[in-house]
């Protein structure tokens, strides 16, 4: 868009600014988002559609400078969503009792810069790669250079949504007038069968854009893990003793179901593994080939939107940054008051140091590839980071069965899951940066972008974010709870945020040092992955369609109330297409296609506004919930009324859903 000959001001003060405080507040709404349903939605397109509405009223304003400012708050989203993820398997585990500061901040930063880093010498190679597409990136490009036509309706369209989203929350997790959840479980015999629902707004919306793939996908989880596995494993290991059937019902999803899904996931993770394991191969050959000719001068003098920050700086910047990951990972990560010699805390830091190294990179590159070939939001971060945890755990396994003095077997498989975990935390920060860094700089090349600048951007927002995140967390966790631990006695179990990934790192690293994992309910989820697999290939043969196998697994791991919405999300995305597709069914010309994608790009535009505004509400209501210690301190429903919340949200959500229907299909 912008010739490379043309030099427009890119980082200016304005950009810096308006890059903080949309970093702070995207991070803070992931944050929430990723520990309660274990996904994050992309920052990019919102904050693009905000910076150009606010740059606007600026003179001598450019699409350089937006590019800056949208780059630096998806950065800061990417980096939440990689600690979200991770850390708060040492608040499961019970080794933090919080979220400290310093440590929290400075993991972040360390794998952050790292994830930046080891994008750049990828950056020209998985670029020029044709068979990859980047939808987000091209997407988001798109919307830039298209802004001076549509900005204005763009803003009214996500600030709308946002004021939705934000409203609905309040008045489910605030004033408590709207249920979260319905939930009927009933007994029949020696069994129990029922169904629950989820209303939450950020949930629906987050459907509508990961779409009617991952919808199903996930619904096909649900159909295997509650509406068959409930009844089933009820039946084989007895009905759980509880005063509720509800609560029979979750305490079997609990003990054996989630286990299911995470065999279901770690197959997955290692398929997707396998099938990319040539191109990723490949492109990675092509990258140092590059950087090689590049060196020997058989390149010719590089254009502006050609130049990296220098790869001998980067190289300089990745081995000076193992130096406080080395003593990160020794005396913050590993406790102090466990019984090994400083000698076995040192090798067992340096062997993570350097598989963070190693490891990082190479699973950096595959999830840059993935960012290109399927997009980051429907980029496997859970299966690289399970299948990266395994390789790190099985390691530190042969390490510790030749130490003697270690303690108990509880002793060595709390160390192990702490270690293992520790260096997940850096790599699964760098591997989020990873995946969101190729769809930025893919918006760079489109736009014309100078890639040194970005990448500066990028680090930038990688540290603004950094001390953002622990506060955002510890607050979060005062406030509902984290996977199932809560900081004080009597609070609400339904508000908890579940945090599955984390969860399921907490659970594979502690059970495979334990070995207590429950290994018959593990391998029954790898059958079923292999058989979604196998209907995955049939459907991407014959139909073109897929099965995403981790979405599945995800459907049966997670709870209803927070895997249901997102599939009347995916399936109000499908609604919507078919209705659009109806009505112009003359494809292929230029002017009906833009029609098209104007009424798609307001449905993606009211979606981000509806998570946005109820995943900030979420995290401001965590306020007043913490300085109470009560998530009752705005609850104005009245106990006699509380059993009408659940009717009151079905017809809330319908109307939420026939209003999405009508601004995207009618305008």
């Amino acid at each position: 868009m912008i010739p490379a000959h043309v030099q427009l001001p890119e980082i200016t003060f304005r950009a810096v600014v308006l890059g903080v405080i949309l970093t702070i507040v995207l991070a803070a709404a992931n944050a929430y988002l990723g520990l309660k349903v274990g996904i994050t939605v992309s920052a990019s397109i919102p904050s693009a559609v905000i910076s150009m509405g606010i740059l606007r009223f600026f003179k001598h304003s450019n699409v350089l400078e937006n590019n800056m400012v949208q780059l630096m708050a998806s950065v800061g989203e990417a980096l939440t969503a990689g600690i979200a993820f991770i850390l708060p398997a040492l608040i499961i585990l019970h080794v933090w009792d919080r979220f400290n500061y310093w440590q929290t901040a400075t993991t972040a930063l360390l794998g952050g810069i790292l994830g930046v880093l080891f994008t750049i010498p990828l950056r020209r190679a998985l670029l020029q790669d044709k068979t990859l597409r980047y939808p987000e990136g091209i997407a988001i490009g798109n919307v830039l250079k298209a802004s001076a036509n549509r900005e204005k309706g763009d803003l009214r369209s996500l600030v709308t949504g946002g004021a939705v989203g934000a409203t609905i929350s309040l008045f489910q997790a605030g004033f408590q007038i709207l249920s979260d959840t319905f939930q009927l479980w009933v007994r029949t015999g020696s069994t129990i069968v029922g169904f629950g629902l989820g209303f939450s707004p950020a949930l629906i919306a987050a459907g509508y854009i990961v779409g009617v793939n991952v919808g199903l996908s996930l619904l096909v989880g649900i159909v295997i893990g509650w509406f068959v596995g409930v009844p089933v494993l009820t039946l084989y290991y007895g009905i759980p003793d509880a005063d509720t059937v509800t609560k029979m019902a979750i305490m079997i999803w609990r003990a054996h179901i989630r286990y299911i899904g995470i065999g279901t996931m770690l197959i997955g993770g290692l398929w997707t593994l396998v099938t990319l394991f040539k191109p990723v191969m490949q492109s990675m050959a092509t990258s140092f080939k590059t950087l090689r000719q590049i060196r020997l001068g058989e390149q010719p003098t590089m254009l502006r939107t050609e130049r990296d920050i220098p790869i001998h700086y980067v190289f300089i910047a990745t081995l000076l940054l193992l130096i406080p990951i080395f003593f990160l990972i020794a005396y913050t990560i590993i406790p102090s008051n466990l019984p090994i010699t400083n000698q076995f805390r040192f090798f067992l830091s340096g062997f993570s140091t350097i598989y963070i190294l190693v490891g990082g990179f190479i699973f950096c590159s595959i999830m840059a590839y993935f960012a290109g070939l399927v997009g980051s939001t429907n980029s496997p971060v859970s299966g690289l980071l399970v299948s990266a945890l395994l390789v790190i755990s099985l390691v530190f396994m042969a390490f510790f069965s030749t130490q003697t003095g270690l303690g108990s077997e509880e002793v060595k498989a709390t160390l192990g899951a702490v270690v293992a975990i520790g260096s997940m935390v850096v790599i699964g920060a760098a591997l989020s940066i990873a995946n969101d860094t190729m769809q930025d700089l893919k918006v760079g090349d489109i736009v014309g972008a100078t890639p040194w600048k970005q990448q500066v951007m990028l680090i930038l927002g990688v540290v603004v974010a950094s001390f953002v995140i622990p506060p955002i967390l510890q607050l979060l966790y005062n406030a509902y709870g984290i996977g199932g631990v809560f900081p004080r006695e009597g609070m609400d179990p339904a508000q908890m945020l579940a945090a599955p990934q984390a969860g399921m790192m907490a659970t594979v690293a502690k059970g495979a040092f334990s070995n207590q994992l429950e290994w018959s309910m593990i391998g029954t989820g790898a059958l079923i992955a292999v058989i979604c697999i196998v209907i995955d290939e049939f459907l991407k043969k014959q139909y073109g369609t897929r099965l995403p196998v981790l979405a599945v697994g995800v459907g049966i791991y997670l709870p209803l109330d927070s895997s249901v919405p997102v599939v009347i999300g995916g399936l109000l995305a499908y609604l919507v297409q078919r209705q659009l597709n109806r009505r112009y069914q003359q494809r292929g010309d230029a002017a009906v296609e833009a029609k098209l994608n104007v009424h798609r790009h307001r449905g993606l535009l009211l979606s981000c506004g509806i998570v946005a505004g109820a995943s900030i509400m979420g995290v401001l209501l965590a306020l007043p919930f913490a300085i109470t210690e009560s998530s009752d301190a705005l609850r104005i429903m009245p106990n006699e009324l509380e059993p009408f919340a659940g009717i009151f949200s079905i017809i809330v959500t319908f109307l939420l859903c026939a209003w999405i229907y009508r601004k995207v299909v009618k305008g």
